[in-house]
């Protein structure tokens, strides 16, 4: 194995190699891109690692090691002939002042520091658009905040590590922010999508407008549905519409997206005689009535709520016909969180990147469902199968979670590490698609310091400074900078979709 490299655990089917820089990185990457063996989904590279997500149905574990132990690299090296994009910049951001200080400069001082380095793409991540970029001659290690706020505008340019990025539009983040642009970083409907790619140069232009340079391609109009409404929407909390996601992109700032419920999502399309795959509604908090606009058959499953059609109470898990004219009415779960709601033929709306799923973090996929909203579905394939109805039952009262110990374990104390498995965590109302964050025992650290952003998967189990783990879920971040404790198996994620707030949560290693 090639002289500080490292192979870590990523849950079941991945695993991080640690390298010692960003160069032996992406010379990494490269060497492993280019000899990929069957089997091998995804290489995401990133600050200091390369994430090696793998099918194990096709390839085992060991052989994914011996792959990596065995990969030779050379220099990585950068192209001095890189494009360049100009990027307007307003330096006013809310930390402006507090990271000067804590830097020993002035405001003004750090802002123009940061306007006259040359930037360059190293790698992206985090959302889709989101690029880290690296600074020669920039000589700052930004500490993150220690709670990341909620919300970051769209726009919002900060610092983290030796990292400097824009956020392409309003999402939860932890990096310093230092002022705004209002350029374009990501439209899904264009050619292409992404304004900054690795390897771009970057220049940031003070009180300038917009970047000086464009994609070079006009946005493509949206697909447009052509099939006929099956209803009208007439009242709407939490509902996006979900199939299985988009899985393989994470090295494009895409995360996987898709229902959280999975399982859900595949007794409900069995029920109406869908393909288990096909696209459904996901309801969460806030309930969800609809009007048919024509006879359509449809079955709800997963957590289990109130539900009338035509003013009589119905049964979930099992295939109805709703006729046109009548209302569906779902009310509030009184066990689980997340009520999945298919329609024969499926939930008919544009796609991006091949999925009809809503992405709530990165904005991809159709926008979340309101009052006045039509459903459209496809045709179905015939009449519901004889399955007259599916298996469900109440959740525990404590979910159990397997997991697996994950790369970052022993940036925590012993004490941390017996506390998190031994500890009963409830779910907090900070909880959504993105991730659920868990209240509990604090988890003290071992190591201090920043840690270089890497590559996420659903089920890792993020600890900010704080000290409080979050649950990242099918909208988490592509990329994060907090140490992974842990890694929740993947079969276990549809149990996490239904743990709403309060829940009670034990981890226990596979």
């Amino acid at each position: 194995m090639t002289a500080g490299r490292r192979i870590l655990p990523m849950g079941v089917d991945a695993v991080l190699v640690e390298e010692p820089d960003l160069d032996a990185v992406l010379a990494l990457h490269a060497a492993l891109a280019d000899d990929r063996p069957a089997g091998i989904v995804e290489l995401v590279p990133a600050a200091r690692t390369v994430l090696v997500r793998f099918d194990p149905a096709r390839i085992g574990a060991v052989a994914v090691r011996e792959w990596v132990a065995g990969a030779t690299t050379s220099a990585a090296g950068t192209s001095g002939a890189a494009a360049e994009v100009g990027l307007g910049i307003v330096y006013d951001g809310a930390d402006l002042d507090e990271t000067a200080r804590l830097l020993g400069l002035g405001p003004a001082e750090l802002a123009e520091r940061h306007a006259r380095t040359p930037w360059q793409v190293a790698f992206t991540g985090f959302a889709p658009g989101f690029g880290y970029l690296v600074g020669e001659d920039w000589p700052h290690d930004v500490p993150r905040l220690a709670v990341p706020r909620t919300r970051v505008p769209a726009g919002a340019v900060g610092l983290a590590a030796g990292f400097t990025g824009a956020y392409p539009r309003e999402t939860p983040g932890g990096w310093r922010l230092i002022g705004r642009t209002d350029a374009p970083l990501f439209d899904p409907a264009a050619a292409r999508p992404a304004l900054l790619v690795p390897g771009m140069r970057v220049r940031f232009l003070p009180e300038r407008a917009r970047a000086t340079a464009a994609r070079g391609a006009e946005l493509a109009p949206p697909a447009a549905v052509t099939v006929p409404a099956v209803a009208r929407i007439e009242r709407a909390g939490s509902v996006t519409v979900q199939d299985l996601g988009r899985p393989g992109l994470t090295h494009l700032g895409v995360s996987r997206s898709g229902a959280l419920d999975r399982g859900a999502l595949r007794l409900a399309n069995r029920l109406v005689g869908n393909p288990e795959d096909a696209a459904v509604i996901e309801i969460g908090p806030g309930g969800f009535v609809a009007t048919a606009l024509r006879d359509v058959w449809i079955a709800t499953t997963g957590a289990w709520a109130p539900t009338r059609l035509d003013g009589v109470a119905v049964d979930q898990y099992r295939a109805l016909h709703w006729r046109a004219g009548t209302v569906l009415e779902i009310g509030f779960p009184t066990h689980g969180a997340r009520i999945v709601l298919a329609l024969a033929g499926g939930v008919a709306a544009p796609h991006a990147f091949g999925s009809a799923s809503t992405d709530t973090l990165a904005g991809l996929g159709p926008a979340p469902l309101v009052a006045g909203d039509l459903l459209h579905a496809g045709h179905p394939l015939g009449s519901p199968p004889p399955l007259d109805a599916g298996p469900w039952g109440w959740p525990p009262e404590v979910r159990v979670l397997r997991m697996r110990w994950g790369p970052r374990a022993d940036w925590f104390t012993a004490s941390a590490r017996r506390r998190f498995v031994e500890a009963e965590w409830t779910v907090s109302t900070d909880a959504d698609r993105v991730g659920a964050r868990l209240e509990g025992p604090v988890l003290p650290r071992a190591r201090t310091g920043e840690l270089p952003s890497e590559a996420m998967v659903p089920g890792a189990v993020q600890v900010p400074p704080s000290g409080r783990p979050v649950i990242l879920l099918a909208d988490g971040p592509a990329t994060g900078g907090y140490p992974v404790i842990a890694v929740v198996d993947d079969a276990a994620l549809d149990a996490v979709a239904q743990a709403p707030p309060g829940a009670r949560i034990r981890f226990r290693t596979a």
